[in-house]
């Protein structure tokens, strides 16, 4: 799990928003967010974003967790409450697995454990290892 971590401190889309890595294990992640004023849409609530982008970090970690390459090639999402400041978080869970296609969801959580969205994620694992990956990035 040391690489599926290394792997993703490189992701810094996530990290510019406030996402750390909590928990990583084969089929299963889970990451944290602290919402601030800048997370916030017009209503002053979690925008829709940044909850998606929690739960996709999520999901993605999940997803790579067995070391092979895989990437999303559909996701949806569902809001079910309104997601205030303070903390996120989102945990991701496989549901299946095959050799080409697994399945994941990811249910985001305040801290008093209300459900805040359900996200869905369907990837797709390709042939290359999270090692691979990594070791081309140093040579570059």
């Amino acid at each position: 799990m040391d690489s599926v971590r290394e792997f993703f401190k490189g992701d810094r889309f996530a990290a510019r928003n406030g996402v750390s890595l909590l928990e990583v294990r084969p089929g299963y992640a889970k990451a944290r967010m602290l919402v601030e004023e800048h997370h916030c849409n017009g209503y002053r609530i979690a925008h829709g974003g940044a909850i998606f982008t929690l739960a996709d970090f999520a999901f993605a970690v999940a997803a790579n967790s067995h070391g092979t390459v895989a990437v999303a090639v559909n996701v949806n999402i569902s809001f079910v409450k309104a997601g205030e400041l303070g903390v996120l978080l989102a945990e991701a869970r496989e549901v299946s697995r095959g050799p080409k296609l697994s399945s994941y969801t990811v249910h985001v959580t305040n801290e008093a454990g209300e459900l805040i969205a359900v996200f869905q994620g369907l990837a797709y694992s390709k042939k290359e290892s999270l090692a691979e990956v990594m070791a081309h990035e140093k040579k570059a």
